[in-house]
């Protein structure tokens, strides 16, 4: 296969868009996904602050987001994000989606990481007294790094492809490069280059997860 006509300005865009996306969208998932995370589990049955009301509520919210799939969801909330960034082209019109689709994702992931923390701690912490919130700071949130930094990889490699797929509606990086020159001007050289450039990006970003975790697993 030629490579020689591939055009590798474009590409280094299209991967630091990629990339750009990724992170920023990363940001915006963690900082809304961990609190929401945080509260499914301690309103959540014989938790710390068991409210089955709110906890049906959040639950069933979560439920639906993550039910959509993620091309339906980027065309749904177009208006939405104009409303928000302007555009809902490139970089800047991609991110709203993309925190909207995988904060439901990490926050039940969160969840689930949260309820295999023993809960012999949660209980030694409040026969010393502790707040709730002292215990989820200082004990649930810490004991539970390991498998926070496990599902943080998981949304990330989930953002990657949600990024590329973000390509059909314009939203730039490796997706919409493989998709104006890959499909529709049948560059087959630019599809395969990109689908190895994705490929090495989810087995960098997988590497990276697995050696934070042994780095914080208490042994």
């Amino acid at each position: 296969m030629d490579f020689s006509n591939i055009d590798w300005a474009d590409i280094a865009q299209a991967t630091l868009d990629t990339l750009t996306m990724t992170g920023f969208s990363l940001f915006f998932t963690v900082l809304l996904g961990l609190p929401l995370g945080v509260l499914l589990f301690v309103t959540g049955k014989n938790q710390l602050l068991e409210q089955r009301g709110i906890y049906a509520l959040l639950s069933v919210v979560v439920n639906i987001l993550r039910s959509v799939p993620f091309i339906i969801l980027l065309i749904v909330l177009i208006p939405f994000t104009l409303l928000l960034v302007g555009t809902s082209l490139g970089v800047a019109g991609t991110i709203p989606p993309l925190v909207i689709g995988t904060t439901p994702f990490f926050a039940r992931l969160v969840e689930n990481v949260l309820r295999e923390v023993d809960r012999g701690i949660i209980e030694a912490c409040q026969a010393m007294g502790a707040r709730n919130w002292q215990i989820i700071w200082h004990a649930l949130l810490p004991e539970a790094l390991p498998g926070l930094i496990a599902a943080g990889t998981v949304t990330t490699i989930a953002l990657v492809s949600y990024a590329a797929m973000s390509g059909v509606i314009g939203g730039g990086g490796l997706g919409d490069l493989a998709l104006r020159y890959g499909y529709q001007r049948f560059q087959t050289d630019v599809m395969v280059v990109t689908v190895l450039i994705l490929i090495l990006l989810v087995q960098v970003l997988q590497w990276a997860g697995d050696k934070l975790v042994l780095r914080f697993t208490r042994h």
